[in-house]
């Protein structure tokens, strides 16, 4: 079983802890985080930029001129693409859909193998729990200050806590989650991922029906 550090919130290390192998011990195929990575990424997309087609372009319901004996070409409606102010052929349309499918055990498994190499660089660590005197920026910024922590930290919980989503709200490199929330994008953007001690199982009881 891997075993990463604990610290408090003093920044003493205080021992190890114990984690599964089967989400914290699985070895790293890159081709399926990479397939599960953007797959969450074209989920989240919205479709914003639309264009009308020749029959959506308001006007041109009247021939613009006869359709011999005038010299020019022919024309059909002044809507028609080739015309300024007219419809767009293949422009993009705002009900086109990006969703992927990935099932959901391969998207966990992919969690599971972002959370591996974190254990095994060293990147993740337990907390034992963190009760601020004030619930103020400074202490949060005290708090990382003393734990081996990289540039950018992804801090889960394991119950919402309103006063810590507050704390690091103007820290851009930090950034508040629970346990039930984690997934494989926020695990891969940020360089250290720190669990509260209690995160830890509330993390694991979510796939006890999968095992």
């Amino acid at each position: 079983m891997p075993k990463i550090a604990v610290y408090n919130q003093e920044g003493a290390k205080t021992g190890e802890m114990e984690l599964s192998d089967v989400r914290f011990g699985v070895p790293v195929k890159q081709s399926l985080v990479h397939q599960a990575a953007v797959a969450q990424m074209a989920n989240a997309r919205r479709a914003i930029a639309h264009t009308k087609t020749r029959g959506e372009v308001r006007g041109g319901g009247k021939k613009p001129w006869r359709q011999k004996g005038t010299g020019r070409a022919r024309h059909g409606s002044i809507r028609s693409p080739i015309w300024i102010g007219g419809g767009v052929t293949f422009g993009p349309r705002s009900d086109r859909n990006f969703a992927q499918k990935i099932n959901r055990k391969m998207r966990q498994k992919a969690l599971s193998m972002v959370l591996s190499d974190k254990v095994a660089h060293e990147s993740l660590f337990v907390l034992e729990g963190f009760v601020p005197k004030e619930a103020k920026t400074k202490a949060m910024i005290g708090l990382l200050g003393k734990l081996p922590v990289k540039k950018t930290v992804l801090y889960i919980i394991a119950k919402p806590r309103p006063e810590l989503v507050r704390m690091v709200r103007n820290l851009p490199n930090i950034h508040v989650i629970t346990a039930n929330t984690l997934n494989v994008l926020d695990a891969l953007k940020y360089q250290t991922i720190l669990f509260e001690k209690d995160a830890i199982p509330a993390f694991e009881s979510l796939f006890r029906k999968e095992a």
